[in-house]
């Protein structure tokens, strides 16, 4: 069986993240990675678009979630983000980190990971 793997590479985008007062009251960048696996052998053999994952239709979701959210925590940010990945049947596995660039004076980014698998 092919397994796919689609990678969305260094999203930016900008929301309200962290729990400072500061934090709360202007929106900030954020960095986003996505793998996601699901079986591709039916869209591999027949070429047919209906056959495979649309990696457009993911990211467009999460863009909505994350432009339109307001979170104290990155676990509760990436968390979100990874159930819009993982909400798609076909998806088998998905990973998503999102970096807080400048969340630290002397660090260039902080960042979050969290995995989930089809049981």
């Amino acid at each position: 069986m092919a397994n796919a793997i689609i990678h969305v590479t260094n999203l930016r985008l900008r929301t309200f993240i962290g729990f400072n007062p500061d934090e709360r009251e202007k929106k900030q960048d954020v960095v986003i990675n996505l793998e996601i696996h699901y079986p591709a052998e039916q869209a591999c053999e027949t070429d047919q678009v209906e056959q495979a994952l649309n990696y457009k239709v993911i990211t467009k979701e999460v863009i909505s979630i994350v432009e339109q959210g307001h979170f104290l925590l990155l676990e509760k940010l990436v968390a979100e983000i990874l159930s819009v990945c993982h909400s798609h049947s076909s998806v088998n596995y998905a990973k998503v980190r999102v970096d807080k660039p400048h969340a630290l004076r002397f660090a260039d980014s902080v960042s979050l990971t969290l995995d989930w698998s089809k049981a």
